[in-house]
């Protein structure tokens, strides 16, 4: 299982300012995102996750110029978020140097049309951000029929050749039935937050989850990166050998 970390953005700077050395009064607080960036690559990230705050409430990615500082500054791929609700988002986002994207799940909940114009442009990049509440479903406005279940609705995005969710808003009482929702429909599901103690990462890995995103627990130091890192590299080694 994968650690990655999550840097929002906003206004072009990251919108929690980081500071590494926080514990022991050393280095220098930033919010600069290719900083934030260089520093978790540096120790191993295989990833970063970016969430476009601005791009989320225009519909349109708008931190363009902070996801090229940061694509300059890591050889990692970089996964963008925000404001990616179709295929002419996703050029942009690549265009700006993004390497795989997110998709909300109501931009394409009720239209294959945006969903299949989607994976033509980014294919196995692509990743839809499911929320896990069952509320929220419930309540969407719906114009094609009843509130599906989510296990019927990623079905239906697996069948259309989706092969990636976000999973928002989970629980660990979630865990099981997120983790069913993947392994019924050959998917790779990527968790976001929902822990800040690195003790219950174990749980995740043995689940079969193949990432987890974090962005505030790693930056308050709830979770150290290093430590987490090699806590997950038990899991799958144990598993490997069992």
């Amino acid at each position: 299982m994968k650690l990655i970390p999550s840097v929002d953005l906003q206004a072009g700077r990251s919108r929690l300012v980081f500071w590494p050395g926080a514990a022991t009064g050393v280095g220098t607080p930033t919010d600069r995102p290719e900083q934030i960036a260089r520093h978790f690559v540096g120790l191993g990230a295989p990833l970063i996750h970016l969430v476009d705050l601005d791009g989320a409430g225009r519909g349109a990615p708008a931190n363009v110029d902070a996801v090229q500082r940061v694509s300059r500054a890591v050889a990692v791929p970089l996964q963008l978020a925000g404001g990616i609700d179709g295929p002419d988002q996703i050029e942009l986002a690549f265009a700006a140097g993004a390497t795989r994207v997110v998709v909300p799940l109501w931009a394409v909940a009720e239209s294959t049309e945006t969903l299949r114009a989607c994976l033509a442009v980014a294919g196995d990049w692509l990743a839809v951000g499911i929320d896990a509440r069952p509320d929220r479903l419930r309540d969407y406005p719906w114009r094609t029929g009843p509130p599906p279940s989510l296990e019927a609705l990623v079905s239906r995005l697996a069948g259309e050749g989706v092969r990636r969710l976000v999973v928002s808003h989970w629980s660990l009482d979630d865990l099981a039935r997120v983790a069913q929702l993947g392994s019924a429909n050959d998917l790779q599901l990527e968790l976001a937050g929902g822990l800040t103690d690195a003790t219950q990462l174990r749980l995740l890995g043995e689940a079969g989850i193949d990432a987890l995103i974090l962005g505030e627990a790693l930056f308050s130091g709830a979770i150290d990166y290093p430590a987490a890192v090699e806590a997950l590299a038990t899991v799958t080694s144990r598993g490997r050998s069992s």
